[in-house]
């Protein structure tokens, strides 16, 4: 039974009073996703546990059943998506050019903007980036990647550890912060020499982008300079089962973006790259209409972002009407799942993003549904936060998302049936057989 999940990105919110008291998705009118409420079986869903704020890349790596332990850092994925040479021991983060200058004379640099508000031109970029490295200390060698726009990648070679701190604070008006080793951490020494060395390629970088032509110029202009490298979220590769072996079935995701490139490269997953269009709704349609088009894939993820980027804009009432968009690209999928006895769907979320929060995310469960021949049917009629929690479901957390979808798909083995050299979620076939001439001997 072939298996369709659409995420959501950011689906999940609060309750607002410009809303009647209602979360962006109870405002919103979602014919599609309440027919599926009706037709499936509904509860919530959190990729780790409630409570803890996950960013997308962290959160599918865990609903695709692997642990936080296996992560190797957004800057990996996205380096991984835009498809940058680096070396398997490197060690990867993610790199803007910030404004930031101190309140007093030898006090903290502040961050007076976010990167994302900065505003500079493609050359003006380019030429800033080019000139911070090469740059070497302590025998780690320092290469930055401008990737695009103001989103650069710093890879970091030799005795160099993942274990270390942020420097971008992500929020405006705090101070820029100083690198320092994570306590514990498995490497100390290394994990030491790495923040060390990379505050030195911070002060290198400051000192360079002070009197760099293109700052001078944008000060004479009256613009802010890009006067600070900030670094965040450091990761190194880590050698994962790949989703095939781990489910049994490959895996295709459908998604814009690098980073979702860089999940699938990592994860072995095949990757369809889309864009985005100003129709939120007709590009979920599209990416519903490949994911049931495609006849080499048993898993197929469609993803949209749209959700969570409405959120991140700060009107609820505008994040609603984007849902509203998207539940009229889900038309297909409803069709198909009406029409076919073969067709497994589920919809839910990452994460949830709350539209007027200082959090980047928020930590609430997000619905989600799942429909098809094999999936009871609940007493749920509506697809929201709320209705969700009286869903026949209950809540779900982490892997528990594919091995219930591998169960509703008919592709489960019964636990403790040891098939092969690896016991494993699902019925391998391509176990060891017994042939006619096997002789006592072996």
């Amino acid at each position: 039974m072939k298996t369709v999940l659409v995420l959501l990105d950011g689906l999940g919110d609060r309750s607002y009073p410009s809303l009647g008291d209602r979360t962006p998705l109870e405002a919103a009118a979602t014919p599609n996703l309440d027919r599926l409420a009706a037709l499936g079986c509904n509860g919530l869903y959190h990729a780790s546990v409630p409570g803890q704020c996950l960013p997308s890349e962290t959160a599918h790596y865990l609903m695709f059943g692997y642990d936080m332990e296996a992560f190797p850092g957004r800057g990996l994925l996205e380096a991984a998506g835009f498809g940058l040479s680096f070396g398997g021991a490197d060690v990867l983060c993610l790199a803007h050019l910030f404004h930031a200058d101190p309140d007093a004379e030898d006090g903290p640099l502040v961050c007076r903007e976010l990167w994302k508000r900065l505003r500079a031109g493609e050359d003006e970029l380019r030429s800033l980036y080019e000139d911070l490295t090469p740059y070497e200390s302590s025998g780690i060698v320092f290469r930055l990647h401008r990737a695009r726009g103001n989103e650069g990648i710093l890879a970091m070679s030799g005795p160099v550890s993942p274990f270390v701190s942020d420097s971008d604070p992500m929020a405006a008006g705090k101070p820029m912060a100083r690198a320092v080793p994570l306590v514990p951490n498995p490497e100390p020494e290394n994990a030491e020499r790495t923040a060390t060395a990379l505050n030195g390629f911070l002060a290198h970088c400051r000192r360079r982008l002070r009197t760099h032509p293109v700052n001078e110029g944008r000060e004479a202009s009256g613009l802010p300079p890009l006067n600070f490298l900030a670094t965040q979220r450091c990761g190194r590769r880590t050698r994962v089962e790949p989703f095939t072996e781990r489910w049994g079935v490959p895996g295709l995701l459908i998604a814009s973006g690098p980073l979702f490139g860089g999940i699938a490269a990592e994860l072995g997953m095949t990757f369809r790259s889309v864009s985005d269009g100003s129709d939120p709704g007709s590009d979920l349609a599209e990416r519903v209409g490949m994911a049931l088009e495609d006849t080499r894939h048993g898993f197929v993820h469609v993803h949209t972002k749209a959700p969570d980027e409405a959120a991140h804009r700060g009107d609820p009432a505008g994040k609603a009407e984007v849902i509203r968009s998207l539940d009229r690209g889900l038309g297909p999928l409803l069709e198909a799942l009406e029409g076919s006895g073969d067709l497994l769907a589920a919809v839910t979320a990452d994460h949830a993003t709350p539209c007027a929060s200082p959090l980047i995310h928020s930590g609430e469960t997000v619905p989600l549904v799942m429909a098809g021949p094999t999936v009871r049917r609940d007493r749920v009629a509506r697809f929201d936060e709320v209705s969700a929690a009286a869903g026949g479901l209950g809540l779900l957390r982490g892997k528990e998302l594919m091995l219930l979808l591998l169960n509703h798909a008919d592709r489960s083995a019964l636990c403790g049936q040891r098939l092969g050299s690896a016991e494993r979620a699902y019925v391998p076939g391509d176990y060891p057989a017994f042939g006619e001439r096997e002789t006592e001997e072996g």
